[in-house]
Order: C-alpha cells, then structure tokens, then sequence
C-alpha cells in the first residue's frame, strides 16, 4: 500500500513539473513572437538591439531589384559566352580579326529614291544597285546553286554570316534539302529564273515560265514565295519586270562588287566598299577562274569587310 501511494505521488510531482516546464515554454514562445516584451511596470518596452556581431554584414536584394540584377548577370554572362563563341569560330575558320556585328535591323527600310544605283519606273519593281543606308553594313548575295558545300555552310552558319541565295531550279533541284536546311537559319532563298537564260531574248510567255515558274518551284519546295528577283547576267526588259510584279516580286536587287576566293572586283570606281553595297557570288567549286574554295571566297569577302570597317547585314532587313 505505502509503495502505491509513493508511486500516485511521484506521478503527481512529474506531471506537475511537465505542466511548469509547458507554461515556461509558452512564455518564451509569446516573448519571440511579440514585437515587445512587458517590463517589471507592466508596460510594454522594446526589446534590446541583438549585437554588432549579429547584425547582416550586406543587404541581400529582395523582389524586383534582385530579379533584375540576376537578369543583368545572366545577359552578361550570355553575352560574354556569345563573344568566346564568335572568337573561337574566327579562329578555326582563319578570319584575319572577329567580324563585325552588323546593327539591329531598322525599324523600318530605307525609302528607294531614284539615283545612280536606285532604277524606278512606274509600276515596275526597282532595280537596286546600292542599298541607301548610313548604316555600316554590306551585304553578300549567293547566285545559282551548283555547288552544294558543305563546309560553306557550316562556316557561314559558324560565323553567324548571313546570307541571300538566289538559285536557278535546273541548279539547285539536285538537292533543295540543302538550301532548305539553310532556311533554318534565317537564309532567304529567292528566285534566279528556272533556266537561267538571257531574258532579253523572251517572249510574255517564255518569261512568266521562267520567272513565275521558279516562284511556283520556291513556294513548293523550300515553303515561301520570294519577294526578291534577280535576272541571270544582270539583264532584264521592262517587260522581265512586269512579269515578276505579277508573280510577286517587290525588288530586283543588282550588285557593286562580286567576289572571289582569291579577290573582289569592284563594278563602280573607288575599288573599295561602301555602306549598302551588294556583292555577288556563286556557288562554285574550285575551277579555272574561281581558284579556291567558297569557304575561301567567304573568308576573303568577311576579312575584307572586316578591315574597311563593315559588318555584313541581311539584305531583306533593309529591301
């Protein structure tokens, strides 16, 4: 009996202090919990500053000031790998310097006035020899299509090159797939003619099959209708024109320069380039007259632009 009653009096005395220890731990959870503290008044006092040692050695940013400075960092970081990038490729591909970065497109594209390198005629599309701009820019346009270089374009798409393809069907029907792939890049493909004749030797309906057919061919294989037109030889009529307005075509880009692997001639006297200048080439493989490769073609016309202080644009951003 005794045993019992010790045993009912030890459970008592260890409930009672679980209940004084829940009661101190209440307090303690209301004091941290409180922005104040009751003094030995009854009155609410503000708890005491923690010490030097505890107090933040930086603001860490919060919200929008923090999400805009990683956003900084991450467009930096970006941009620095973009620019390792662009120099490793320059290198590989034996550039003389990194190629300039052509400006952002124009918001919108310069107005064609009449001039020496701006042909208009009423109800025709114009003829563009030069593109009027201020901007820095050249632009390097590619004609036929024999040659479907692999290398070419891996280099182009390497160096971040662009580029403007006008092929001729009975060229480039061997294989689409390969200006198709160039597409994916942002390469236009536009039209060159189905057979690559003089058109000023057409009649109306040899020149719609020419013109027109090739817009069909281009629709139909790599997916778009073009809105730029280039005759074979540089040779048109008005009447070569006429019939590319009725199919579509918006602009007739010419040239000022045509280049080569081993060299550049310049149309126009200056022997040197000019904002807006077009240049011409071919898809070729090494032959007499064309002594090189186009990966040689295209170092030589990216290291000239290059040294005289211009990037190479798209010619659609600004035609």
């Amino acid at each position: 009996m005794p045993t019992k009653i010790r045993g009912r009096r030890s459970s008592r005395r260890r409930h009672l202090a679980t209940l004084t220890a829940l009661a101190s731990l209440g307090a303690l959870a209301t004091g941290c919990s409180s922005p104040h503290t009751r003094d030995g008044t009854g009155t609410q006092a503000a708890p005491a500053a923690p010490p030097a040692a505890a107090q933040p050695a930086a603001a860490v940013p919060q919200g929008a000031a923090g999400q805009e400075m990683n956003s900084q960092l991450a467009a930096a970081e970006h941009k620095s790998r973009q620019q390792e990038a662009a120099l490793t490729a320059a290198r590989h591909w034996g550039l003389a310097a990194l190629p300039l970065t052509a400006p952002a497109a124009p918001a919108e594209k310069p107005e064609l006035t009449a001039g020496p390198y701006v042909l208009l005629a009423d109800g025709l599309p114009p003829v563009v020899h030069r593109v009027p701009t201020e901007d820095k820019v050249v632009f390097l346009t590619v004609d036929d299509g024999a040659e479907k270089d692999p290398e070419f374009a891996q280099m182009a798409a390497e160096l971040d090159v662009p580029l403007s393809v006008f092929v001729s069907d009975y060229l480039a029907r061997s294989d689409y797939g390969y200006f198709r792939a160039m597409t994916q890049r942002g390469v236009a493909v536009n039209n060159h003619t189905i057979t690559h004749p003089d058109l000023r030797r057409l009649d109306a309906d040899a020149l719609r099959r020419e013109i027109c057919g090739q817009q069909d061919r281009l629709e139909e294989e790599i997916g778009t209708r073009p809105y730029l037109f280039r005759p074979p030889y540089g040779e048109y009529t008005d009447a070569a024109l006429r019939t590319a307005a009725s199919c579509g075509v918006t602009a007739v880009p010419l040239w000022t320069e045509e280049a080569f692997p081993d060299h550049l001639e310049y149309r126009y006297s200056g022997q040197k380039l000019h904002s807006g200048d077009i240049i011409l080439t071919h898809f070729r493989a090494p032959a007499p007259g064309w002594k090189g490769t186009m990966s040689d073609m295209l170092r030589r016309v990216v290291d000239t632009a290059t040294a005289e202080g211009f990037a190479i644009g798209r010619l659609e951003d600004y035609l």
